[in-house]
């Protein structure tokens, strides 16, 4: 048993491999990537009878840079994406993607047609406080949540410096919503996990990139034992919202997984819900 409490987890350390994200009609979602945010088509994937529960029936594998991203289908989709889940809700689990210029990257996102933004007036720079980065929130034709990131020049993270052809850099990180950010913490750091950063974003910067009003967001960056990049956030939002009843099924366009790597347990590949339902594949 590990540290955290979890049996049967490989000893070795995990690293994010890649991003699954189900959909209605993977073929239509990957040209919109492609086309909005510079990712490139690595794969089509139909998997055998035996794997359809867990991969899918069909789908395509992205990449941007080193990092990886997954659109899978269902012969028998599960439920469309709710409309306007707020930034507070456990179901909202946003992609942030790395951008050299938000300027080129926020232009080319607008000529796509499809997406809706979250944000309410377009990329929104952050106080020092809250990391000084330039963001945007948005929702793919699907419903789901994405986040265009410009670090400030001169404090990129070693991953992001030197920048690209394309605009659009990697995934850094996915980031959920959770009730409780010490029962989330101690879960992530039963599998390894370390923080790397914390903050507490307020203002009304935060309030337009979130589109929702007044927040006191407890950010917590967790790195994954394995690599640093992607990892994950944790958005603790302070106030009583009603956050239970948020159930998700595993054929629903809402129901995100983290695929990890790392060394194989004895008990073999395992299938984990974090406290608030977010999913995780270990090997």
């Amino acid at each position: 048993m590990t540290a955290g409490g979890t049996p049967g987890l490989g000893a070795g350390p995990l690293r994010l491999e890649r991003i699954r994200l189900v959909s209605a009609d993977p073929e239509i979602l990957a040209r919109y990537f492609t086309a909005a945010l510079g990712f490139s088509r690595t794969t089509s994937t139909r998997p055998s009878v035996d794997q359809r529960t867990t991969f899918g029936t069909h789908g395509v594998s992205l990449s941007l840079g080193a990092q990886a991203l997954d659109l899978v289908g269902f012969d028998r989709p599960g439920r469309p994406y709710p409309d306007d889940v707020p930034g507070w809700s456990p179901l909202f689990q946003h992609i942030a993607i790395v951008v050299s210029d938000m300027a080129a990257a926020f232009a080319r996102l607008s000529a796509t047609p499809g997406w809706r933004p979250i944000s309410t007036a377009g990329p929104e720079r952050l106080p020092a406080a809250s990391g000084g980065v330039t963001a945007f929130k948005f929702r793919d034709p699907e419903g789901h949540p994405l986040e265009l990131l410009a670090f400030p020049a001169g404090h990129e993270p070693e991953t992001w410096r030197g920048g690209g052809p394309d605009p659009c850099l990697g995934i850094d990180h996915s980031a959920i919503s959770v009730a409780d950010s010490a029962a989330s913490l101690a879960f992530y750091e039963g599998l390894g996990f370390s923080v790397a950063s914390r903050s507490t974003n307020v203002g009304p910067e935060q309030a337009r990139l979130d589109g929702v009003p007044d927040p006191r967001v407890a950010v917590t960056g967790l790195r994954p034992p394995g690599a640093p990049t992607p990892h994950v956030e944790l958005l603790d939002y302070a106030g009583l919202f009603p956050r239970a009843g948020h159930i998700c099924g595993d054929h629903d366009i809402a129901a995100t997984v983290l695929v990890f790597a790392g060394e194989a347990s004895v008990a073999g590949p395992r299938r984990l819900q974090d406290p608030d339902g977010h999913r995780l594949w270990l090997p």
